[in-house]
């Protein structure tokens, strides 16, 4: 387990992210209800969202009512129905309502007579309604999705911000492919269950419940009686919404699976053609997928359930009220007009509501997102950034008290029980068999890790009481796999660095021997590096990390295992740039390289993590069987 990053020491703290703490999100809501309070950072746009639908759906509602007398001019053509005449009905039936509101007899005698005139008036009136409820809903339709693409991309930025200040050993034992996951695709999950919630289900319950005001309106109570249905739609969207969350999660938890097996084979596809293990790999792959696909099926099933058993319950309905309706008809208490546009209103309601189970099957799926989004912003970030002091700059000693570590899950520890000083100026070479706790040691410098038990000590002050990123700030780190980003070289020298300039960073470049390589490149310190730097040999890309050392100033440079993958002209170059840089400085090592450990001052000996000896070269050779077993069989001798 390599210091990979270790000592970029860049990003704010984690404990200043917004709204993503536990008091933010608690496990007592719904995660999907937890998420959708960031669409109220949008308030503006969600407000005037919802006015513009319902002002759509107003429209939608008072078309239908105006159709009232349009009917009765149809079937009922010998009655007059002008203007003047639907003007005193209505009056009418606001006063059998009890309702204190009327027009002005004034304002009806100026009214336009005439059956066809009242019709052309009606007509023009529903035409104005039609145009200002499409405009009305464009407008929704715009803000809502504004509101849900930001609140969403907020989502997302605080869901990354939290992924990268995980602690290390979070990462490396779930792997990065779930978190990619959530980031990617639970966020667009959950903007497709924001999109259904504010911008979709807003304007289908708008509609509807105008639909159902207009069938109030017109006849109360087959009104009431299509209401009695609505117990057992609540009933079956809810028993489907839940089998929908449930296969939902799996499947989300499967297409993190996919991530990872992809990654691994992709990322390695070296290993993968030279051992020939093409087909084991798609074997692999193929049964990760057909788990994700079960799972999608298993939502389909739900999903496909949902539709045809409202259907089947509005049918029920539907012909219990046209029973209804034909026994008030046939006893003279229901008109025709009133019967045909309460079922047109009751018919454009259901229009507008039976997308809403399908839409709440969304909002059920994209809860499944919702929960593992919620899960990973609720998880603890790396100590250290919680506001504790700053670490003074190194210049005494770095000490590990009696330290162990062990990992989750192993029976043994890694580390038992280190003790070991290393003076400021010192360079100190940490060797010891594979496995022998060497990197894992290491890594307890810069808090990539905790110890189990014991202390890490800087100038006598324990590091896990200080702020973690003004100890990273004073490490320079350089690892046996180069880590470089597909970004110009600029930035990857000067990473975690701002307002470098180019000559302090070309000066970094000529002090790790790495001016040849820079000089080489087509746009110099511009120039894109491929993915992973994979477009430089091993031993440019070692000198380009020294450079990113160097022009941090470290005053504890750490290198693990630097120079053990490259050749020999690399290797002298660098050992010649490091030689030069760790003067002054606390240089930690682990090497396999023989010249590496000799020219260092002292050599710890680790085995099974524990030290059992530290001394020069020579005195080692002389007095230490497991150093002299390494010097003989595993360090490596200059130029092999």
């Amino acid at each position: 387990m390599g210091l990979v990053g270790a000592g970029d020491g860049r990003g704010k703290p984690g404990a200043a992210l917004p709204g993503v703490g536990r008091a933010e999100y608690s496990p007592l809501m719904g995660s999907i209800w937890q998420l959708a309070r960031e669409l109220w950072a949008e308030k503006a746009r969600v407000v005037f969202a919802i006015v513009f639908a319902l002002v759509s759906a107003f429209g939608l509602g008072a078309g239908i009512v105006a159709l009232h007398p349009i009917m009765k001019s149809v079937l009922e053509p010998e009655v007059k129905r002008g203007l003047p005449e639907i003007a005193g009905d209505l009056n009418e039936q606001l006063a059998k309502r009890g309702i204190g509101v009327h027009i002005p007899q004034t304002w009806i005698d100026e009214l336009p007579p005439g059956t066809f005139t009242a019709m052309v008036w009606i007509v023009g009136g529903l035409g104005v309604l039609t145009v200002i409820g499409a405009a009305a809903n464009f407008a929704h339709q715009y803000l809502a999705l504004s509101a849900v693409f930001r609140a969403v991309a907020r989502i997302r930025e605080r869901l990354f911000e939290r992924v990268v200040h995980l602690p290390l050993g979070t990462i490396v034992t779930g792997g990065a492919s779930d978190p990619v996951s959530r980031v990617i695709n639970d966020t667009e999950a959950l903007a497709q269950g924001f999109t259904s919630l504010l911008s979709k289900a807003v304007a289908q319950v708008t509609k509807g419940a105008a639909g159902l005001i207009a069938a109030f309106v017109i006849d109360w109570r087959l009104a009431l009686a299509a209401m009695l249905v609505a117990p057992a739609l609540a009933v079956v969207i809810r028993k489907l919404g839940k089998r929908i969350r449930r296969a939902a999660r799996s499947a989300l938890v499967g297409r993190a699976g996919l991530y990872r097996a992809a990654g691994e084979s992709i990322g390695g596809m070296r290993v993968v053609k030279v051992h020939g293990t093409e087909d084991h790999e798609t074997g692999l792959f193929n049964v990760i997928s057909r788990e994700v696909l079960d799972q999608q099926l298993r939502v389909r099933t739900a999903r496909a359930l949902a539709s045809p058993l409202v259907e089947v319950l509005a049918m029920f309905v539907l012909g219990g009220l046209a029973l209804v309706a034909v026994k008030l008809i046939l006893d003279g208490h229901l008109n025709v007009e009133d019967f045909l546009l309460t079922f047109a209103a009751l018919g454009v309601a259901g229009a507008s509501l039976k997308p809403v189970t399908g839409l709440l099957n969304d909002i059920q799926q994209s809860s499944a997102a919702a929960d593992r989004i919620v899960h990973l912003l609720d998880a603890d970030i790396e100590p250290g950034h919680d506001g504790k002091p700053k670490l003074a700059r190194h210049k005494e000693m770095v000490a590990f008290e009696g330290v162990s570590v062990t990992y989750p899950g192993a029976d043994t520890p890694a580390i038992d029980g280190v003790s070991v000083d290393v003076k400021f100026g010192q360079t100190v070479a940490f060797v010891g068999p594979n496995g022998s706790g060497k990197t894992t040691l290491l890594s307890l410098v810069p808090r990539l890790f905790d110890p189990s038990a014991g202390r890490v000590v800087v100038d006598g002050t324990d590091i896990a009481g200080v702020d973690v990123t003004s100890l990273r700030a004073q490490i320079g780190v350089v690892t046996q796999e180069t880590v470089l980003f597909a970004r110009p070289l600029r930035d990857n020298i000067a990473y975690g660095m701002e307002g470098v300039s180019d000559e302090a960073i070309m000066e970094a470049v000529r002090r790790a021997r790495a001016e040849e390589i820079v000089e080489a490149l087509p746009d110099g310190l511009g120039t894109v590096l491929g993915e992973q730097g994979l477009t430089l040999s091993g031993g440019q890309r070692q000198r380009l990390a020294i450079a990113r050392a160097i022009l941090r100033d470290p005053a504890i440079l750490i290198l693990d295992e630097a120079t053990s993958m490259i050749d020999a002209h690399s290797e002298a170059l660098i050992a010649e740039a490091i030689d030069e840089f760790s003067a002054g400085r606390t240089c930690l090592i682990v090497a396999h390289r023989l010249s590496t450990v000799m020219r260092a001052d002292s050599i710890v000996v680790l085995d099974a993590g524990r030290v059992v000896d530290r001394g020069t070269h020579a005195q080692l050779l002389e007095r230490c069987e497991v150093y002299g077993r390494l010097a003989k069989h595993q360090l490596v001798p200059t130029g092999a």
